[in-house]
């Protein structure tokens, strides 16, 4: 019995053939996940009815997600559109822009550049790494410190904003 199960090249299960592991197992692949031609379908067969139900859940689904994204797009263009109108200096605002992608476009070429040094890369990766374990023992570790972290944020947000 167990020779006759070991020389079987596949083992259906659930309606599913998996290949078996024997010695018979490579002379007939069989596929994966084919159906078995004794399981019958008949009994998962839907109606019409359930069909056009289907379709009507679908389609006010799909509706009702178009319409909540199309507002939120609409309200984003809106705001969008008045906080450019709001704007005096427009062309500040592209020089800022244009120096943004430039900044990008040489920030990426120098990475690409300090990449392809051989031992750089992971050298790099390790003061990363020990500068981040620094930080956590210094400023996450204590709870002391976390404070001592939230108040210099909190300074640094009121220089930049420029009201200390």
């Amino acid at each position: 019995m167990a020779a006759a199960a070991t020389s079987s090249t596949a083992a259906v299960l659930g309606g599913a053939r998996f290949p078996a592991v024997g010695p018979l197992s490579h002379r007939r692949p069989s596929l994966l996940l084919s159906p078995s031609p004794h399981r019958s379908f008949s009994s998962a067969s839907l109606n019409l009815s359930d069909l056009q139900k289907f379709s009507a859940i679908k389609t006010r689904a799909t509706s009702s997600e178009e319409t909540s994204s199309s507002i939120v797009t609409e309200e984003l263009l809106a705001d969008l559109k008045q906080k450019w109108d709001a704007i005096e200096n427009k062309p500040t605002v592209f020089v800022y822009g244009g120096g943004a992608i430039v900044a990008l476009w040489l920030s990426s070429t120098l990475i690409g550049a300090i990449n392809s040094v051989p031992l750089l890369p992971k050298i790099l990766e390790l003061v990363g790494l020990g500068y981040t374990g620094w930080f956590v023992y210094r400023y996450l570790l204590f709870k002391s410190n976390r404070k001592e972290l939230a108040e210099d944020i909190e300074f640094l947000k009121k220089k930049i904003a420029g009201t200390e």
